[in-house]
């Protein structure tokens, strides 16, 4: 600490103190007024929304990408067309909250609305941007292509009859891709994808999700089968049942399956009110 001597000291103190006044007099002289943050619904350069949208055919686990496809503009001559696969996302809006910048960019991208998301995760590599695709893309699509964006990521299961995608927007194209059959794709989303299927594993694990996905008459080899196709491995059919009928959320109707080649199973229906207690209840 420096140590000055005692007449620099107190010409330091009276003037500290004549601007402390000084700067109290103009504080008390100027009106006070509220100050309001107006929002907009301009794009945010910096943050994001993916949605990992998981469909189920009764067969496979499947996920919704778009197809993108943009000319590049360093190659003239030729035009070049670039088309590759991503998962539906784009920047939120000032005036949003991520919940509503989720099912607005979902819809835009997909045409499919009227889906519950789940938030799961945030991605905040600042190298996120590795590719050169990826770079020429945010070129022709962002006014500020250099700025670093995190992302906000949702997920959510559907009925793969129940939802038709329209793609709109910069999404040409849209498909159902079978989980063991995802191709490279742009940015990071493979790494989202992956910690979606991760995210989806672990709370299946622990609470009992899923049973929108079958009919409202199911029988307990279809729920397996469900729960099969999302880990992605066989589970013992003994040990499954006892558990599945220890949370009391199937109940039998006492009928059997009609129309099929083999031996009729019994036909169950979910018992919602024991089925919204369990999902808060270890599985």
């Amino acid at each position: 600490m420096a140590c000055f001597p005692h007449s620099v000291t107190k010409t330091l103190t009276r003037r500290y103190k004549k601007e402390i006044n000084e700067s109290d007099f103009k504080l008390s002289c100027t009106p006070q007024r509220n100050l309001t943050i107006m929002k907009t619904n301009a794009l945010n350069p910096h943050v994001s929304v993916d949605c990992v949208i998981f469909g189920y055919d009764f067969e496979e686990l499947k996920v919704l990408l778009i197809e993108r496809n943009y000319f590049d503009d360093n190659d003239h001559h030729q035009n070049k067309k670039i088309t590759d696969l991503v998962l539906p996302g784009n920047l939120v809006r000032d005036n949003e909250t991520l919940d509503e910048s989720a099912k607005r960019i979902l819809k835009e991208l997909t045409g499919l609305e009227n889906i519950f998301l789940e938030q799961f995760y945030t991605f905040g590599d600042p190298n996120r941007v590795r590719k050169k695709q990826d770079a020429e893309w945010l070129r022709t699509m962002r006014t500020d292509p250099d700025a670093r964006v995190i992302t906000v990521a949702y997920f959510a299961l559907v009925k793969l009859n129940d939802y038709v995608p329209k793609p709109d927007s910069f999404a040409r194209r849209s498909e159902w891709y079978g989980i063991d059959k995802i191709p490279t794709l742009a940015f990071d989303h493979n790494e989202i994808l992956d910690k979606a299927l991760e995210s989806l594993r672990f709370k299946l694990k622990y609470f009992p999700i899923g049973f929108e996905l079958l009919p409202k008459k199911f029988t307990l080899s279809q729920v397996q089968k469900l729960y099969e196709a999302i880990y992605g491995n066989k589970l013992d059919k003994r040990n499954f049942r006892k558990k599945l009928k220890a949370l009391d959320i199937v109940t039998p109707l006492g009928e059997k399956q009609k129309g099929v080649s083999h031996k009729p199973a019994g036909v169950y229906t979910l018992n919602q009110k024991a089925y919204t207690v369990a999902q808060n209840s270890v599985f």
